[in-house]
């Protein structure tokens, strides 16, 4: 259930950033070869609410209103502190070109990308995921396109040179113009 798992498995190495502990424990001990990093991904350096559910859970989120729309009860809200990508991405002193590019953040996408330098970085490939909570039920067959057109997610990317190429239950697939084939 990882967007990059067969990337990985097929040598690719990169950056995991996960705001739960215990996955960056994990991506220690299966990816050695990554840089497995403890951070809150948010527009600004500062400290915000995290939405916690339970260790590892899949849907604890930083955004109040993906929090509101669950089913589940939140165990505790707990502050904690948050980085823009941008600067984690400095800390690290990365300069590699970024081929693929995953967030899912369960609905603070928009607030990521806030804060990261997009047409600095030019990811070839974004997966991105998209939580519609106009739906009565996240669920694929409940997908509406005028939804996703829409979206302040959707029209960012089309904003800095994107094409919408795909969309994979709840993730957009967006592709860099500079990337694709020239007619």
């Amino acid at each position: 259930n990882n967007n990059t798992y067969l990337l990985h498995k097929r040598g690719w190495n990169g950056i995991n950033i996960d705001l739960d502990k215990k996955n960056i424990e994990l991506f220690n001990i299966s990816r050695p070869n990554d840089i497995n990093l403890n951070y809150a991904i948010s527009d600004t350096n500062g400290f915000t609410n995290l939405y916690f559910y339970h260790d590892s859970s899949p849907i604890n989120t930083l955004n109040k209103d993906v929090s509101d729309y669950q089913k589940a009860t939140v165990k505790k809200i707990k502050k904690i502190e948050t980085h823009t990508l941008d600067d984690i991405l400095k800390k690290v002193d990365f300069k590699k070109k970024i081929d693929f590019m995953n967030i899912d953040v369960e609905g603070y996408e928009n607030k990521v990308l806030a804060g990261f330098d997009i047409n600095k970085y030019k990811p070839s490939v974004v997966s991105v995921e998209f939580l519609d909570l106009k739906m009565k039920n996240l669920e694929l067959k409940n997908n509406n396109i005028n939804n996703l057109f829409s979206s302040d997610l959707y029209n960012y990317f089309i904003n800095n040179n994107y094409h919408f190429v795909n969309w994979l239950h709840g993730d957009l697939i967006f592709v860099h113009k500079n990337f694709r084939d020239k007619y």
